[in-house]
């Protein structure tokens, strides 16, 4: 019986690394320096903004009078504070963002274009 189905379509996806591979690109000077420049740059910021944040927690907590000083009308340093908060999240966003655009990305492109050409 001869049918007239068409054979299945060759897959068009990328071949993937073996885990030998991956082994040996995580073992690689170029991967160490890709994770280097990623920790080089998120360790310090997630401690600062850590380190911001209780203080906000232990001025507000301790430091009540100073907190509660009138700013500009009903606004005291404590609105101002928590307000910042949020400015320095959306700040560390961002810079992470252009970082990994500009230090992070083409390093670990260049990485995977070698490991899916070597597969």
């Amino acid at each position: 019986m001869a049918t007239d189905a068409l054979p299945p379509p060759a897959s068009t996806a990328p071949a993937q690394p073996t885990t030998e591979a991956f082994i040996e690109v995580q073992e690689s000077a170029e991967f160490g320096e890709l994770r280097r420049s990623h920790r080089a740059f998120a360790f310090p910021l997630t401690i600062a903004f850590v380190l911001w944040y209780l203080l906000y927690v232990l001025m507000s907590s301790y430091a009540g009078d100073f907190m509660g000083t009138k700013v500009v009308g009903n606004i005291n340093v404590a609105l101002v504070f928590g307000l910042l908060q949020f400015v320095t999240t959306f700040l560390i966003a961002w810079l992470y963002s252009r970082h990994a655009s500009t230090q992070l990305d083409p390093k670990a492109a260049a990485i995977k274009s070698r490991m899916e050409a070597d597969a």
